[in-house]
């Protein structure tokens, strides 16, 4: 890349970095984004970089894959209800060790190496996130099913997290709640992550996956779709062109629009700096969901 073209690319992101100064960025951060070491490295310069513009990041994370290798390793029964993991007490203890332990201190580590200043949270630390028990219907016996410590996002401590922006500090928070009765919950990551976008105003709200984004055919990495509004994205349900794993994902992005994000967006955190690609050039990379097709015309 010659000079012009480095300066292009600069005068590119421009309109993107003064549009974005100072708003809310809320980022899912999973997938192979978190197990390949080298994609790690990648997201946390990304968020470095968008801290280092005035962008205000905050980063939600789950760990469902290191959760499961630890409970094999320790011979410890978990199964799956819908696409949820049923979560015994002692199920409890290890998720909560791996989440706000060693995947958190990790994430922490990797971003302060850079030479961020972010600092690990679980939803715990002054009642985070708070959490009402989960309740589920098993599709194959159409029976309500107890999941255990499994809980549904009831509040987030707002102040907490403000007060930690203004300290110039990049939260990242693993997916551990609490409930009424004391007792810590596991959480889905998408949901935590919609819930603190919600809370916190989000200008927008970014899930990192192992896919392109949303496709017209799940066959098809090249049939993505790039925009999506609100109406388009329940057609597409109805329609069943969203199915399986992207149907939870999607209507926690819908959640988070209906109640005042801007825009939300599902990219593949399998490329390198996709973060980068899709918040600071015009074609970006993923799909991007907002409340109508005049939104999606903005930035």
């Amino acid at each position: 890349m010659n000079y012009t073209e480095k300066i292009n690319v600069l005068i590119e992101a421009l309109p993107y970095v003064n549009r974005f100064r100072k708003h809310i960025i809320v980022i899912k951060y999973g997938g192979n984004a978190m197990i390949n070491s080298d994609l790690r490295h990648s997201v946390m310069q990304d968020i470095l970089m968008m801290k280092s513009v005035g962008m205000i990041p905050i980063v939600v994370h789950g760990g469902g894959p290191f959760i499961s290798q630890m409970l094999d390793n320790l011979s410890i029964e978990s199964h799956f209800v819908d696409g949820l993991r049923s979560t015994s007490e002692e199920a409890m203890k290890v998720a909560e060790m791996v989440l706000s332990g060693s995947v958190n201190n990790d994430i922490v580590r990797t971003f302060n190496h850079l030479g961020g200043n972010a600092i690990g949270l679980s939803g715990l630390d002054d009642h985070l996130i708070t959490v009402t028990k989960k309740k589920v219907i098993d599709p194959d016996s159409e029976t309500q099913v107890d999941l255990g410590y499994v809980g549904n996002v009831e509040s987030v401590n707002t102040l907490l997290l403000t007060n930690l922006i203004q300290a110039d500090y990049v939260p990242i928070i693993s997916s551990v709640g609490i409930g009424s009765d004391g007792h810590s919950y596991n959480i889905n990551a998408d949901e935590v992550a919609s819930a603190v976008a919600i809370a916190l105003g989000a200008s927008k709200l970014i899930f990192l996956t192992n896919t392109p984004g949303l496709l017209a055919d799940s066959q098809d990495p090249d049939s993505l779709i790039s925009k999506l509004s609100i109406d388009e994205a329940n057609q597409l349900i109805e329609n069943k062109v969203i199915t399986e794993g992207m149907i939870p994902k999607i209507n926690c992005c819908l959640e988070a629009i209906t109640n005042g994000v801007d825009k939300a967006h599902i990219i593949d955190g399998r490329m390198s700096h996709s973060l980068l690609l899709e918040l600071f050039f015009d074609m970006g990379i993923g799909t991007m969901l907002a409340h109508s097709n005049d939104d999606n015309k903005e930035v």
